[in-house]
């Protein structure tokens, strides 16, 4: 840190180095005299983290999400209805080897509002989630988490914390070989 510091003085003490030229076309350097405050370049503030308000917010959800858990039966009618997207937001690498067919991606580890719109441009289209814990007997594909660690959760809470409020869930634990899934992707046979 301390190098870091002393890299700065020296870059601040070159740049306000005064060049002059004199009537004779030569050039003057003449060195001012600068002091730099680096502790003041580095004061550091507080993350842009609001864990209370993150709390807060998934005791809202906790009550809505339940009313939004849908079976695979409903999933896959409301999915064939307009104005439905299904989300994937496992890590791209798993969404490219194999989804739910007709499934749009969206990292979870990159949303942001902006990014949201793009993917979701209206807060009033229905979304419908799944992630690896839904699906059963393809641990490549859908390698399972820990249960209170399932990707749904904390993609609900973001969508729902993002202003979009029309999301289901899928409840079920579906085998992978269930005759009514349907999977595109490189690893799709």
């Amino acid at each position: 840190m301390q190098k870091l510091k002393i890299a700065i003085g020296i870059l601040f003490v070159l740049l306000t180095l005064s060049m002059t030229i004199n009537t004779n076309s030569a050039i003057d350097v003449k060195p001012k005299t600068m002091t730099v405050d680096t502790d003041s370049i580095f004061t550091l503030g507080k993350a842009n983290i609001d864990y209370s308000g993150f709390v807060q917010l998934s005791n809202e959800v906790q009550q809505y999400r339940q009313q939004r858990m849908v079976s695979l039966d409903d999933f896959l009618k409301m999915s064939e209805e307009a104005g439905t997207i299904i989300l994937d937001t496992r890590s791209k690498a798993a969404y490219d080897g194999k989804h739910l067919k007709g499934a749009v991606h969206l990292n979870f580890s990159d949303f942001t509002e902006a990014k949201l719109a793009k993917v979701i441009p209206s807060k009033d289209t229905r979304i419908l989630i799944y992630c690896n814990n839904n699906i059963l007997n393809d641990p490549m594909s859908f390698a399972m988490k820990s249960r209170p660690l399932a990707l749904n959760i904390p993609t609900f809470i973001n969508l729902y914390g993002y202003g979009y409020k029309n999301i289901y869930e899928m409840a079920n634990l579906v085998p992978v070989e269930h005759p009514d899934l349907v999977f595109e992707g490189a690893l799709v046979e």
